[in-house]
């Protein structure tokens, strides 16, 4: 069981995964940061009130929300065009040569086909 742990946790997509995550969470929180500290004051001083925290309509406290929804689309953002920059990046990649290889029945019937064709090369036509 032990082994199968290993297998598992030390193959290349995990780590990967573990690696996306830790950056997603550090890049999470300075585009939080940017939010909270230089877009969403901004936001408040064109709403009334001046503090965007504190903007209400009815019970519901939108400035909190309005602020996890432009964390939201800048995360988005940014991973969209990182995403379609790797995806363009690898379809540039040269085609990998494959080598062909023939399996034993393919060379059989190939030359079974070239010999009727010898033989049928050097027969005469019927009269």
């Amino acid at each position: 069981m032990w082994n199968d742990f290993k297998t598992f946790a030390f193959k290349g997509n995990v780590l990967d995964l573990a690696v996306a995550v830790v950056l997603g969470t550090a890049f999470t929180a300075v585009v939080t940061a940017i939010v909270t500290g230089l877009i969403m004051p901004v936001v408040g001083e064109i709403l009334p009130g001046g503090d965007w925290r504190a903007w209400t309509v009815w019970k519901f406290q939108l400035g909190g929300v309005l602020a996890a929804l432009l964390n939201f689309l800048i995360v988005a953002f940014v991973l969209f065009i990182l995403v379609s920059k790797v995806i363009k990046a690898l379809d540039r990649r040269p085609p990998a040569v494959i080598a062909a290889t023939i399996s034993d029945e393919a060379k059989l019937l190939k030359e079974i086909r070239d010999l009727l064709a010898a033989g049928a090369a050097t027969r005469e036509p019927p009269r």
